[in-house]
């Protein structure tokens, strides 16, 4: 705020040229703002897009009030009062003027040596009254406020007219049709030539849409700074949920232990490039008390602690009815009655096996998964799938079982779906292929672990839409 005003001491507008350009740069950038509002999504779930506009509309509104200042700072304040009810008003005519419905902002001045009051017609429009009812005196200005915001307005407009303070804060009004609205006070005194209060200007602007902006802008910050606070916590308790579940093992596992045709087995999970989308893909590798092994890879649709939770309860019991001497055809029918009858709906692929190592047999069986690769003598070839459809997608689904003789130097690949991701430069196929092209390299390996290595060095270096899951297992002489 400049210094105190001297009643012989006119104020010089700028020059009209300077103030018309910032006018048209004013709305050239309104404009421009109020497009990125309208090709920001409206989604009502979407608290980012929510914060957005929020932030879009204060700007709007800002920009709007800047337009009409600088309508106003181009015709200029007057020198003097003249009491005519425009002082401060833009000019009639003005393409920046406010609207009388829109008006915004308005002035007013006190003479204390006649008691004149002027004000300008948008600050009737501002408070609600009609000119016909005359300006309000200075000291019945406090009668429309808030009862909580009298003594603000009363201790602004005292330390004014004695301390020569300048007046800048806010208060609210009741209009006499009750609406509510945030006006925003500035002012001074304006002296004579003997250095006393001659009167006093102030300028009203009402900043309600704008302080509701800003409200708007705030919740919407903070709503979405809790739901990122929620995704952070998720996130980790998938992700400690997951290393809870999945096989604690690293490096090479060797299946079953001492005895001839064993597997040296190795496996892998890669993540997605978002770090965020932690899902609901398994692998596992376990001894069965018959000395058979189970081998297995799995996926749950969805992300977060919920597929995480649908894994480890899949994960669970699959294990279970492994133990139990369930073989895979009929242990993927269970799968499929318990994600059928699970809380939480969601669909699941997987491929189950078990291995006899006195007769070298894979038995396996699968729901909607690729089937697993078997690698042998330099070359690769995709295991024909039994039937089997989606886990969880039809009630009494049956799914068949299907057997491999395998030979000593095998090596056999069970992957999720992540691991070869649709896309437009590769499809599911593509990635077998893929996979298959590494048969060579599989056959020179020394381990199970090399293996792994190999399919990791292929496929974990791109950005990944989804995680996914690898287990290589290598059959011993």
């Amino acid at each position: 705020m400049p210094s105190h005003l001297f009643a012989d001491r006119p104020a010089q507008p700028p020059e009209p040229g300077s103030v018309d350009a910032l006018i048209s740069q004013t709305r050239r950038l309104r404009g421009e703002v109020d497009a990125v509002r309208r090709d920001t999504a409206d989604d009502e779930d979407d608290a980012q897009g929510r914060w957005q506009r929020a932030l879009c509309d204060l700007a709007v509104h800002q920009l709007d009030d800047l337009g009409e200042h600088l309508g106003q700072l181009r015709e200029g304040l007057p020198a003097a009062p003249e009491f005519d009810g425009r002082a401060g008003g833009a000019a009639e005519g003005d393409a920046t003027a406010p609207e009388p419905q829109q008006a915004r902002v308005g002035s007013a001045e006190w003479n204390l040596l006649t008691d004149e009051v002027n004000w300008s017609e948008e600050l009737f429009q501002i408070f609600g009254r009609s000119p016909e009812a005359g300006p309000l005196p200075l000291d019945e200005l406090g009668s429309n406020l808030f009862s909580d915001d009298q003594p603000l307005l009363t201790s602004m407009v005292t330390a004014c007219l004695v301390d020569g303070r300048p007046i800048d804060g806010e208060f609210r009004i009741v209009r006499a049709d009750g609406r509510v609205r945030t006006l925003h006070m500035r002012g001074e005194p304006v002296l004579d030539s003997d250095g006393c209060t001659a009167s006093m200007w102030a300028v009203f602007r009402d900043v309600s849409e704008l302080r509701r902006s800003q409200r708007a802008v705030r919740e919407s910050r903070d709503s979405l700074q809790r739901r990122r606070e929620i995704a952070q916590t998720e996130h980790r308790l998938a992700v400690e949920l997951q290393e809870a579940v999945l096989p604690p093992w690293r490096g090479s596992l060797r299946l079953p232990h001492h005895t001839t045709g064993a597997l040296d087995v190795a496996a892998h999970y890669l993540p997605a490039a978002t770090s965020a989308l932690i899902g609901g893909d398994w692998y596992d590798a376990l001894e069965l008390p018959d000395g058979r092994s189970l081998l297995t890879v799995g996926d749950l649709t969805g992300h977060g602690v919920t597929a995480t939770s649908g894994m480890a309860m899949m994960l669970g019991a699959l294990r279970g009815m492994a133990m139990a001497g369930i073989e895979p055809g009929p242990l993927m029918g269970w799968l499929n009655q318990l994600l059928e009858a699970s809380v939480q709906p969601a669909l699941g692929s997987a491929v189950c096996c078990r291995y006899d190592p006195a007769r070298r047999l894979l038995s396996w069986a699968q729901a909607g998964h690729p089937a697993p690769l078997l690698f042998r003598g330099g070359s690769g070839r995709a295991l024909r799938p039994p039937e089997g459809v989606l886990l969880g997608a039809t009630s009494g689904a049956a799914y068949g079982q299907a057997e491999e003789r395998l030979e000593p130097g095998d090596v056999v690949v069970l992957h999720t779906d992540g691991l070869t991701p649709r896309s437009v430069e590769f499809g599911r196929a593509d990635g077998a292929e893929r996979l298959l092209a590494l048969a060579p390299r599989f056959t020179a390996a020394r381990s199970a672990q090399d293996c792994v290595r190999m399919v990791v060095g292929e496929f974990g270096a791109g950005e990944r839409e989804d995680d996914a899951c690898v287990l290589v297992a290598r059959v011993g002489g």
